[in-house]
């Protein structure tokens, strides 16, 4: 009580007018508290006479920004996973009323004053939507949002109080500071300037138009289409600018650039969202969605977009971030939809991301275009001449029976025969020669990691997370053995490849760059229960769409667990429950356990790994970290690929540690990728020594034939 009184407190002293206004109008303390916790954790308590004391530094005028991760997004265990079940008790308990959603519950809005007669509810009142996931909410009518226990506290404020309508400034997100208001004001600011200078495709003259409509793939997209979704041309970068409006007053929101860049004899695209702070929170097209729309089309790309509308007529959206996320608080505008069509490109990579999307959706709804020679992406389509309302009804549901016969698996087989690159996954740029290997990262599959006691196990496999991390693979880092400040330092200066120590100034330009990765850290540390990473770990699939998970190590979990006195069997449970996580949400799991103690003169082997053969028989890839540098001098190790479920392919890779810049890489022109033979032998070749081999070969004679009596 003594705590709670503490915190009213600093609420009080704090306070804005509208915290004072609702203080004072509470009845009870309990009340008051609540109403105070929803202020402070809204932001609205800050002190409002604070002066800066530095100005901000302003920062160069740039469109390399992929996307701006939600700075309050932290995947923290200190807030208790909610049931769907466990929220439809509680809005019965408070006599609420709500249906079934596709994703989430619907209930009628306490942020909107009622018109009606007290005690009857209209269709219309109902635009709270409450997340079955996560039991975040979202009211449609004033955009306001929060987590579960914010919309707990707001009913027990409001019932308690014997209100009907609560203002909706109680939960809006204000800044926290100063400086974050000011980044806000010069984003918006930025985003209005761009805008404004930005040209309208009707004052352009036809000649630019047709340049601009090469330069971007989208030659057959007409003027009247571009003019209807609002598209413009900025010429400073030589970008399109794709906008967002607002659902309420159809006001612009913010925007996506999208500027050309030509590498050797290929375009590439780069996107810049705008206002940053914001970024990538609404759909493209959402504005010309009308209320009864029942069906939709949705699209990776905005040029997609307009095709299949320029096409068809049909309602389309296109997603902010593509492929790479479906971020769940854009689900509440998709709720309407009774059926939604996932097109979202022509490669295997997007197949992936639209079932994965579909569960996210409600399977029962959705139907999937499978991409082939005949099913382009709409732009392409479009652009080829195909029948794309065709296209669109031969899509296949996104549902699959328990039992399926060869016919429903045809098409998948062939598609993985015939892409053969796209199914052997993402490419590491750092190690060429693990690619010889394994061919590639793939989803759903466990990769067991280990490698003796102080042979850089972590620094290793930070950077070979941070290789896919950087080409786009959404990574969860779970490091329970060192803390995130000094795992994000090893990272940053892999990242740079640079010793920041000595080069502060340029610590807020690789920063920058940094925090645009698709990266994200668990805040666990030391033993933890095997549930609640678990919980956790899905809860970061389901909000960012995460592909990569990295646990280092397996040994902190094992603390915890009361399943048995036997620590093998307890170990074979959390194992399992990892291969389980990686195939039932296709996303890969990497998994760091040490090995058992041996002899330092000896080379690891797949037994070596601690516990029984059950990590070594789940895993789909084993590697082993060799460091024999008693032996062989310090900075000699290599990798081993031990296990390959994918082809079978096994062998080991030389490596070489640089200080300086905490990396991994293979010594030059000494020696290079070896394959294991079917004797099991690993040998590194060395190339001086092939080439004096293949020298002898050629000077000795040719044998002669001699006949034996």
């Amino acid at each position: 009580m003594q705590k709670i009184g503490s915190f009213m407190k600093t609420v009080w002293f704090q306070r804005p007018v509208s915290c004072v206004w609702g203080l004072m109008s509470c009845t009870d303390f309990y009340s008051a508290f609540l109403l105070a916790r929803l202020y402070y954790k809204s932001a609205l308590i800050r002190a409002s006479t604070k002066l800066l004391t530095q100005p901000r530094r302003s920062r160069p005028f740039c469109f390399r920004r992929n996307f701006k991760k939600d700075p309050a997004a932290a995947l923290d265990s200190s807030v208790p996973p909610v049931s769907t079940t466990e929220i439809r008790q509680y809005l019965k308990s408070k006599n609420i009323p709500f249906h079934d959603g596709y994703s989430c519950l619907h209930a009628p809005s306490f942020f909107v004053e009622k018109q009606t007669s007290a005690g009857t509810v209209e269709k219309e009142d109902f635009c709270l939507f409450i997340d079955k996931t996560t039991g975040q909410f979202l009211c449609k009518e004033t955009l306001v949002e929060g987590s579960w226990q914010d919309l707990q506290d707001c009913i027990e404020v409001m019932q308690k109080e014997g209100q009907q309508y609560l203002r909706p400034d109680i939960v809006l997100n204000y800044p926290e500071s100063d400086s974050e208001l000011e980044e806000i004001e010069m984003d918006k600011q930025e985003m209005h300037r761009i805008w404004s200078k930005a040209s309208l495709f009707s004052d352009l003259e036809e000649e630019e138009i047709h340049l601009i409509k090469v330069m971007f793939g989208c030659s057959k997209i007409s003027n009247a289409t571009l003019k209807k979704y609002g598209v413009k041309y900025f010429k400073p970068t030589k970008s399109l600018v794709f906008p967002w409006y607002n659902t309420r007053d159809k006001t612009l929101k913010g925007f996506k650039l999208i500027s050309p860049h030509k590498k050797k004899e290929h375009v590439h695209y780069t996107e810049a969202a705008f206002p940053r702070s914001s970024s990538y929170s609404s759909l493209f097209g959402l504005n010309m969605i009308a209320r009864k729309d029942a069906e939709l089309v949705l699209t990776s790309k905005e040029i997609d977009c307009l095709a299949v509308n320029q096409a068809t007529g049909q309602p389309a959206l296109a997603l902010p971030r593509g492929v790479s996320c479906l971020p769940p608080v854009l689900l509440p505008f998709l709720e309407q939809f009774k059926r939604i069509t996932l097109w979202l490109g022509s490669d295997l990579h997007s197949w992936e991301a639209s079932k994965i999307f579909a569960r996210k959706l409600n399977l029962k709804r959705c139907s999937l275009v499978r991409p082939g020679d005949n099913q382009p992406c709409p732009s392409e389509a479009l652009s080829s001449g195909l029948n794309i309302s065709k296209i669109l009804k031969s899509a296949i549901p996104a549902g699959h029976k328990s039992i399926i016969s060869f016919r429903s698996l045809r098409e998948d087989v062939f598609g993985e025969l015939a892409n053969r690159d796209q199914v052997a996954g993402v490419k590491w740029t750092r190690f060429p020669e693990l690619n010889k290997l394994l061919k590639g990262h793939r989803k759903g599959e466990l990769t067991v990691f280990t490698g003796p006691t102080g042979s850089g196990k972590t620094t290793f496999i930070s950077e070979y997370a941070l290789d896919l991390c950087i080409q786009g693979v959404n990574t969860l880092w779970g490091s329970f053995e060192i803390n995130n400040v000094r795992l994000a330092k090893i990272m940053l200066t892999q990242f740079a490849m640079q010793h920041l120590e000595e080069q502060l100034e340029k610590f807020d330009e690789w920063a920058d760059k940094f925090e645009e990765l698709p990266l994200y850290f668990l805040t666990f540390h030391g033993q933890q229960n095997i549930k609640t990473v678990i919980d956790t770990m899905q809860h970061a699939v389901y909000m960012y769409d995460i592909s990569h998970v990295v646990i280092d190590n397996l040994q902190f979990m094992m603390g915890q667990e009361q399943l048995s006195v036997d620590k093998l069997a307890v170990q074979d449970y959390i194992i399992g429950t990892f291969r389980k996580f990686a195939t039932d949400n296709s996303c890969h799991v990497t998994l760091v356990i040490h090995p058992r103690k041996e002899e330092d003169d000896k080379d690891l082997q797949t037994a070596s790994i601690f516990g029984t053969a059950k990590a070594s028989q789940e895993a789909d890839n084993v590697l082993i970290l060799q460091d024999r540098k008693l032996l062989t001098g310090p900075g000699k190790r290599s990798l081993q690929v031990a296990k390959n479920r994918f082809d079978g392919d096994v062998g080991i890779i030389a490596l070489e540690f640089n200080k300086d810049s905490l990396t991994f890489g293979s010594p030059k022109g000494k020696t290079k990728l070896k394959k294991v033979k079917e004797d099991n032998v690993v040998q590194l070749k060395n190339p001086e020594e092939e080439k004096e081999k293949k020298k002898k070969k050629r000077v000795l004679p040719e044998p002669t034939n001699t006949a034996v009596n």
